[in-house]
């Protein structure tokens, strides 16, 4: 791609110009912000069970003692030998805000329906601290929509993202982006999209958990550490496929060092 190349002078009319626009998307980001806190909450009624590195637990017990709890529903299904590559670049950037949130009245948590052991040997390989619980035994990812069964997959029956296919997870044949990434996580495409990425919110009172907010594919672009630094670099995401790697893969080299559904997402 060819670029202008101008003066100082020229460069800051325009970079001024661009200022106003982005004051007003962060402007539009606060509104929305507060539209979500103002979304009704739903009292979750289901006694949803989890294991983690403490034992049993309840939905609960996973605000560990807090008022709010942030899920990330990383994709890890049973069957997976990795955790997916695309939730673990968004998991690394977890370890250094859960502290921050957690001494703001808030716990992070990844949940994944991979057994505690597959969760426990992936978290020791990746390096990482942040909580993680195995929803294996219960029905948590099915009822948020980040899990599917096969006989749902043959109906055409999954609801993911808010509206029933169209999603690139669901097409037959798998476009290759998913066939990849499935391979990466040793299963094939089918296996590997019954288990989809997203985040959900619960508020705790009076020891009621209650559901507050849900956001999956394109929704989940904020949480991306990454992608928030390739949209200020000079030439931007400037994809052509997949890409990113788990950060233990990349070759150890000056230039290599330091669409999942969201690479096969594209645009939707």
């Amino acid at each position: 791609m060819e670029h202008q190349v101008a003066s100082r002078e020229e460069w800051l009319a325009a970079r001024t110009g661009l200022l106003e626009e982005e004051k007003a998307l962060t402007r539009r980001s606060d509104e929305l912000a507060r539209r979500r806190r103002e979304l009704p909450w739903v009292r979750v009624e289901e006694e949803y069970r989890f294991e983690t590195d403490a034992g049993g637990a309840s939905l609960a017990d996973l605000f560990g003692g807090r008022s709010q709890l942030l899920v990330y529903h990383f994709m890890f299904g049973p069957d997976y030998e990795a955790g997916c590559p695309s939730c673990s670049t968004i998991a690394d950037g977890f370890d250094g805000v859960a502290v921050h949130l957690a001494n703001h009245d808030v716990t992070l948590m990844a949940v994944s329906r991979a057994p505690l052991a597959k969760l426990q040997a992936y978290k020791r390989r990746m390096g990482w601290r942040f909580p993680r619980a195995s929803s294996l035994a219960g029905d948590f990812n099915f009822d948020f929509n980040v899990a599917f069964t096969e006989e749902q997959q043959r109906e055409g029956a999954v609801e993911y993202n808010y509206r029933r296919g169209g999603h690139a997870m669901d097409r037959t044949p798998a476009p290759e982006p998913v066939v990849q990434l499935a391979a990466t996580c040793g299963t094939d495409a089918p296996t590997y999209s019954r288990d989809r990425p997203g985040m959900s919110a619960f508020a705790i009172e009076d020891g009621v958990v209650y559901h507050t907010y849900s956001a999956y594919a394109r929704g989940l672009d904020g949480l991306w550490g990454m992608y928030q630094w390739l949209d200020r670099a000079p030439r931007g995401r400037n994809e052509t496929g997949i890409w990113w790697r788990r950060h233990d893969e990349y070759d150890a080299t000056p230039n290599d060092a330091g669409s999942c559904c969201h690479a096969a997402d594209s645009r939707g």
